[in-house]
């Protein structure tokens, strides 16, 4: 059963080949078998998983189902879910059971959806490789000494090690594309604004965004259709009609424009990564597209830019973490001041400490203009960037990551490095633009990704462009051997 797509578990779920229980504690057995291994799962929801997979039975029983109805997932640890921990890896919400659900779990669960459990991830969504969450490292399936990248790494490696048949991320600077990268997965990240952000803990509310980690683009595709659409409490909420993603996945790709950016294939790119990319790019070009070098000038603004922004957005929306209303308390504070103090020291873990520090200071008398302003003003040349770029191309390709995973442990000393990992991803991020990453080959037996950007609400197309691919190559059925 783990080895189907979400379309081919729909379809043996309709004709009665098996039912949504059956389906469902197959997922949680592989999850006992198999999660100490990795670390994927900080919450597993046994109890709440079959309950709502009989739910799904029921609804199949009368045909009254969804294409999704009966169908596990998991989701990652930043999406609040009712009666159920939501803790953003962090002590600081290891004790918080959220009231409600985000409208991604709300929209989820009217599908008829089972939830699996929660995903580990990076505290509060700060890091590259999983490895800052406070319930431990996550390990990449394909080699358990290395990162499976993050933020969304617990989803990641739960997708990839089969434990879970999909999962949702977020992306706040790379957290979606850069773990698919790295775990040979399909990983979206949507325009900004395309899907709801109320009831995801926030960590840069102009960069965060939501979206599925998937095997292939079709089970992306289906999944972006229940997370998608126009949500009043979400005041980034763009009002759009959406579209069925899965509609036109078997266009023909004749005459499209792909451009690569020369930015992307210099300094800092591991040669048999480039080397594999541009493999990737010519299979397009025997499906009928053109390739073009473009420029895209003011890239090596972006991580500098990036980590003024999210850190400044990461001080404001972490200011209400102060042991009063929810989350971590210190024991027996003295006063209100060593209340704040003992409870934020001790509940937030370094990296985090370090982006509010950071972000603090950005915002502060005197350095807004010269840190925060500026890097808002270096934003919308990168945003410009693109719009001119896509005047001559409909798509821009390049890798996901410059290198593939690392080893655990090995950027854990050098902030720098690890921010670098996101160096291709970042000005998605900054420009609200939508993004993905798709598996693409191996290099010295691990996976890299093909990173495929398109202008603003394009996610059909991008989606299309990955489908067509997918249908002419296997990169994306290849399964770490331990997790067969």
């Amino acid at each position: 059963m783990h080895n189907k797509s979400l379309a081919e578990l729909s379809a043996s779920l309709q004709k009665g080949e098996f039912n949504s229980v059956e389906l469902t504690q197959h997922y949680l057995d592989r999850i006992k078998t198999h999660n100490d291994d990795i670390n994927a799962y900080i919450t597993i929801c046994e109890d709440t998983a079959l309950a709502q997979a009989k739910v799904a039975d029921e609804s199949l029983q009368q045909k009254s189902a969804s294409k999704l109805t009966g169908i596990p997932l998991a989701h990652k640890d930043i999406f609040c879910t009712q009666g159920i921990r939501t803790s953003c890896g962090s002590k600081m919400l290891d004790n918080f059971i959220a009231p409600y659900n985000a409208t991604v779990v709300e929209k989820i669960n009217a599908s008829g959806m089972v939830m699996l459990g929660k995903t580990n991830m990076d505290e509060f969504a700060m890091g590259s490789s999983n490895e800052t969450s406070f319930y431990g490292d996550v390990k990449n399936p394909w080699d358990t000494s290395r990162v499976p990248g993050g933020s969304s790494g617990g989803s990641a490696a739960a997708v990839a090690a089969k434990l879970a048949p999909i999962a949702t991320g977020t992306d706040t600077g790379g957290s979606i594309r850069q773990p698919a990268s790295l775990c040979n997965l399909t990983g979206l990240k949507p325009t900004y604004g395309r899907v709801s952000r109320y009831g995801m803990i926030a960590f840069a509310s102009s960069l965060d965004q939501a979206g599925p980690i998937a095997h292939n683009a079709e089970d992306a595709a289906l999944l972006l259709n229940e997370m998608a659409g126009f949500d009043e409490r979400d005041s980034t909420s763009v009002e759009r009609d959406v579209p069925d993603y899965t509609a036109n996945l078997n266009d023909s790709l004749e005459g499209l424009k792909i451009g690569l950016p020369k930015e992307y294939f210099g300094e800092g790119l591991d040669a048999d990564i480039a080397a594999t990319i541009e493999t990737a790019v010519k299979m397009y070009e025997s499906l009928g597209a053109t390739i073009k070098e473009i420029t895209l000038p003011n890239t090596e603004l972006a991580v500098p830019t990036y980590y003024v922004v999210a850190p400044a957005e990461c001080s404001s929306n972490l200011s209400r973490m102060d042991g009063v209303r929810f989350g971590h308390r210190c024991d027996e504070p003295k006063n209100l001041q060593d209340l704040y103090e003992r409870s934020r020291g001790e509940g937030f873990g370094e990296e985090v400490k370090r982006r509010i520090m950071t972000g603090t200071y950005a915002l502060s008398a005197g350095y807004y203009d010269a840190y925060y302003l500026k890097a808002q003003q270096c934003r919308r040349l990168i945003s410009d960037d693109f719009q001119q770029a896509f005047e001559d191309v409909d798509v821009i390709m390049g890798p996901t990551a410059p290198t593939t995973a690392f080893k655990l442990g090995e950027k854990t000393d050098d902030p720098v490095a690890m921010y670098l990992a996101d160096i291709y991803t970042i000005s998605t991020n900054l420009a609200g633009l939508p993004g993905m990453s798709i598996p693409a080959g191996f290099v010295k037996g691990l996976p890299i990704g093909l990173q495929i950007i398109g202008n603003y609400f394009d996610e059909a197309r991008l989606l299309n462009i990955a489908h067509r691919y997918q249908q002419t190559t296997d990169w994306h059925q290849q399964t770490p051997t331990a997790f067969e």
